[in-house]
């Protein structure tokens, strides 16, 4: 009986035509946490470890509407000044909003490795302000202790407005060292010192 139900109720229905996708633009948009997991899971991998200087205890708190600003000794203020207004345009961004702590600090690790592998300079990270968050702007405070922690990241700034405002950071990456190499064939044994 309840079949017949079933079958009259859907007599009437079309199947829906496929939706057309838009691919985007290569190296630009990273995949979701969902995507790298399913992935990883289809491909039988394992994640990279997570280095133990990225916390998921206790970090110190920022606002949700703080400008977060951090650097290794020996970033020149003009390189920060530059990454602050935006002048160096992210190879790839990774959105962390409707992720949780542990996830999202796989996530910010991994996706700094691919950065790392791929020689981007800049990459940019949106956590989110957290203002309704039951504890403000906590996502945004992990990220922020993460980032001062990790071994690839030389600086990061709150993005400008166009690119996520407070809600985001701009990274500056450690060149990788096929990049240190060029920079070097490049200009002889003058340049950046090899950690930067």
């Amino acid at each position: 009986m309840a079949d017949d139900d079933f079958r009259r109720a859907m007599q009437d229905v079309v199947p829906l035509k496929p939706k057309q996708v838009v691919a985007p633009t290569p190296g630009k948009v990273e995949p979701t946490g969902a995507q790298v997991r399913a992935r990883e899971n289809a491909l039988g991998l394992k994640p990279a470890p997570v280095p133990g200087e990225l916390t998921l205890g206790e970090v110190a708190p920022v606002q949700p509407r703080d400008f977060l600003e951090w650097k290794k000794e020996g970033v020149q203020d003009l390189v920060i000044d530059r990454l602050r207004r935006g002048h160096y345009e992210p190879a790839a961004t990774l959105d962390l909003h409707g992720e949780r702590i542990k996830s999202a600090r796989r996530l910010v690790h991994e996706f700094l490795l691919r950065a790392s592998d791929s020689s981007a300079r800049c990459v940019c990270i949106t956590h989110g302000r957290g203002e309704k968050s039951a504890t403000p702007a906590r996502m945004k405070s992990y990220v922020a202790a993460w980032l001062a922690a990790h071994e690839l990241v030389n600086a990061f700034v709150s993005a400008p407005r166009h690119l996520g405002g407070t809600g985001a950071v701009l990274v500056l990456m450690k060149k990788s060292a096929a990049a240190r190499e060029e920079n070097r064939q490049r200009h002889g044994a003058k340049g950046e010192p090899d950690d930067l």
